[in-house]
């Protein structure tokens, strides 16, 4: 299967909408799939390989963008109670937190795209359903946002879509650098 037949069976399993919704979730859709594309025909270990001086790994980026498009569809529902407090984090808080950027002992590649998979579902569907894209939440406590600011759920799709597109681009380099593979070109 093509880069192209899987990014159009990606877009097809979204919900049948039009308009600036179907937009949006055609390209976060593209997004998702150059991600986990860079995962194909790799072992759990090669999946945990760190390729570069970061902790990154590819197991690890998919973890990670699973766990925020998680918090970041909570968010849009249940607003910043449904995030951590960040300034309120311990060290060892932040410890557990980089265990999202790895791939731990007993986790499996094909474990960790099916619940990346299931929560591309719910936020597909959250989209599609929810009542007015302009509502917002104020954002959680953070030391990287601005006082009293607020997202509105476009803002937060349009995050968590930058989030997937920005670590693509990180798993196409630790991909290259594991067997020369890349996502495009």
């Amino acid at each position: 299967m093509t880069v192209s037949e899987k990014t159009t069976r990606d877009v097809a399993d979204a919900p049948a909408l039009t308009g600036e919704r179907a937009d949006l979730l055609e390209m976060l859709a593209k997004h998702r799939h150059f991600l986990r594309f860079t995962t194909r025909d790799l072992t759990d270990e090669q999946a945990g390989l760190r390729t570069t001086v970061s902790e990154l790994c590819l197991g690890g980026l998919i973890k990670h963008v699973t766990g925020a498009e998680r918090s970041w569809a909570g968010f849009v529902v249940d607003g910043p109670s449904s995030m951590p407090d960040f300034t309120a984090m311990t060290e060892a808080d932040w410890a557990q937190r980089a265990d999202d950027f790895r791939m731990l002992p007993g986790e499996t590649l094909a474990g960790v795209l099916a619940d990346y998979a299931e929560a591309a579902r719910r936020t597909d569907e959250l989209i599609a359903t929810l009542p007015d894209l302009d509502a917002t939440q104020p954002l959680p406590k953070a030391p990287w946002f601005e006082g009293d600011v607020r997202w509105s759920a476009r803002r937060v799709l349009m995050h968590i879509m930058t989030e997937t597109a920005q670590h693509a681009g990180h798993a196409d380099i630790i991909r290259e650098s594991i067997d020369g593979a890349k996502s495009m070109g």
